[in-house]
């Protein structure tokens, strides 16, 4: 991940004419080592633009739940509309299969990720 993360920043600083650091932090990773976590990872990746419209709603809370959604339905920088079965030029990069079995329709998919905007989103790894 190093080298994939200095190389990447090389080349955007080049483009971009700038200098500098580009990711904050060192690289972490955790093994999804059971379907809550992996759900709940799932839902974290998907929802994160929805602190574009509401930027405190992890904390407090959604104040509106359609809202919401309907910004992530037209939020053109997420993969959130081709799982939801929009068609984008993006989602041919994208494996449909990857997900795991219970993200199996483009229902079902909406349903676990969209559920979490009902209460505190927060995880505790066992």
């Amino acid at each position: 991940m190093q080298k994939l993360i200095t190389g990447y920043t090389m080349y955007f600083n080049k483009v971009y004419e700038r200098s500098g650091v580009l990711f904050q932090g060192k690289f972490k990773s955790e093994h999804a080592n059971d379907d809550n976590y992996l759900k709940y990872l799932v839902a974290y990746v998907h929802l994160n633009p929805v602190k574009l419209v509401e930027p405190l709603w992890r904390e407090k809370g959604v104040k509106d739940k359609r809202k919401a959604e309907r910004f992530l339905d037209s939020y053109s920088y997420s993969s959130f509309r081709d799982y939801c079965s929009h068609d984008r030029l993006e989602k041919v990069i994208l494996s449909m299969n990857s997900l795991p079995y219970y993200e199996t329709t483009h229902a079902a998919f909406r349903s676990n990720v969209t559920e979490w905007l009902n209460g505190q989103y927060a995880y505790s790894v066992m």
